[in-house]
């Protein structure tokens, strides 16, 4: 999804990594950023290696330990349950730390020296165009994208698990349209995923009757937007579809409250927006805020109460809680995707093998629902929920099953 904002506060540190979920499954330090946890038992064929590259410390730290996080508690439970075609996981770290360069390097050890079967991992769209290069064609490794993106990644080899903008954007906006959203304002963050996804947005939004009444593009790192209000106010906007991302975003929703456009009948819209980020503002400031994403914790189907109800007792004390806003439902899905791919193959987990068996996996349940990959489009289908920020909490308001990605 997003790129990190420049100014961005730090996010996690080591020490606080050293003493939280790095430990919780079992997980071993290998060095300065690896971590693996071992496989508890021998198989003739040697364990199937799973590499997670994510954020660990760094600005998208928050994201990126909820991955780390759900990969222990999924290859955790495989193992449990016997592995995969009888086939221990062992499954290991790297901390691309919020820093694509940092990243290469620590890729290219997943790749080259532990020899991982497959890489999951990115959260930033900027991380997985930076770390693809290494895994899919210079190291010849399956790559499983897990984050919400702007869509248009149709690289072979290249799994994408997270919603696409026609999953989050085809039935949101005609829902805001139908409850009286006409007028549209895009204020966004100057980068790829803002500018694919409004035109995406646009096109849906013009197609139900519904205006574009200005689309506008800001600095990362830009906190003043008392131009930006005073515009939606005066346009008489009624929905911002919004992108300004972290820093920004926090001040942007408070100067939108205080000039009273909720009050006065406005609805915020932003479709990356999570239980973990409805916390960024105070609860009035959030109040009506729509989003649409794959996973929400006020979902009630038995399986995915009993995903979060697994997450918190493994993870008893985390701050990072599983949403699919940074990932974690994607890397669960993706997890769940390979294991289907290699009990497909027998066992077999070369990468032609197993790229073909992915074209066709499924999985009855996860978070939100089962999904499916689409054959030869690299990325699947799921379950699509709108929900509504009510007391500073998401009411989901809609589902809608097994929404196709549109892609490739």
């Amino acid at each position: 999804m997003t790129d990190h904002p420049q100014g961005a506060r730090s996010g996690p540190n080591r020490r606080r990594f050293l003493q939280g979920s790095a430990t919780a499954a079992g997980a071993i330090a290998l060095g300065a950023g690896t971590w693996v946890l071992p496989a508890k038992w021998a198989h003739a064929a040697g364990p199937i290696k799973i590499g997670i590259a994510t954020d660990i410390t760094g600005p998208i730290g928050p994201a990126g330990n909820a991955d780390w996080n759900t990969a222990q508690m999924v290859v955790k439970q495989i193992n449990d349950a016997g592995g995969i075609a009888g086939r221990p996981v062992e499954l290991y770290l790297e901390d691309t730390a919020s820093n694509e360069t940092v990243a290469v390097g620590n890729v290219r050890k997943l790749i080259q020296q532990i020899q991982v079967d497959v890489v999951i991992g990115g959260v930033t769209s900027s991380m997985r165009q930076a770390i693809k290069d290494p895994i899919v064609r210079r190291g010849r490794t399956l790559y499983i994208y897990p984050q919400l993106y702007e869509g248009q990644e149709c690289t072979p080899y290249l799994f994408n698990t997270g919603p696409t903008p026609a999953q989050q954007c085809d039935r949101l906006i005609p829902w805001l349209i139908e409850k009286g959203n006409r007028r549209f304002a895009m204020p966004s963050a100057n980068f790829a995923w803002p500018t694919l996804l409004n035109k995406y947005a646009r096109k849906v939004i013009e197609a139900n009757g519904g205006e574009v009444v200005f689309e506008e593009y800001y600095p990362l790192d830009q906190i003043e937007y008392s131009a930006t209000v005073a515009k939606i106010v005066g346009e008489k906007v009624d929905c911002v579809f919004n992108t300004v991302i972290p820093p920004g975003v926090g001040p942007f929703f408070k100067q939108l409250y205080e000039a009273g456009f909720q009050k006065n009948g406005g609805r915020l819209c932003c479709v990356y927006y999570d239980e973990n980020l409805l916390n960024v503002n105070r609860a009035e400031e959030m109040e009506g805020l729509a989003s649409c994403l794959d996973f929400f914790q006020d979902i009630e189907d038995p399986f995915s109460r009993q995903i979060l109800a697994d997450y918190k007792a493994m993870f008893p004390d985390t701050p990072y809680r599983f949403t699919a806003g940074g990932a974690a439902t994607g890397t669960w899905r993706g997890l769940k995707l390979y294991e289907q791919a290699v009990i497909a193959t027998g066992g077999d987990v070369s990468r032609d093998a197993v790229n073909e068996a992915m074209q066709t996996a499924k999985i009855a349940q996860g978070p939100g629902g089962g999904a499916e990959m689409v054959p030869g489009k690299w990325h699947c289908r799921m379950n699509m929920y709108i929900a509504v920020a009510h007391n500073g909490q998401y009411d989901v308001v809609e589902k809608v099953d097994m929404v196709d990605p549109q892609e490739c």
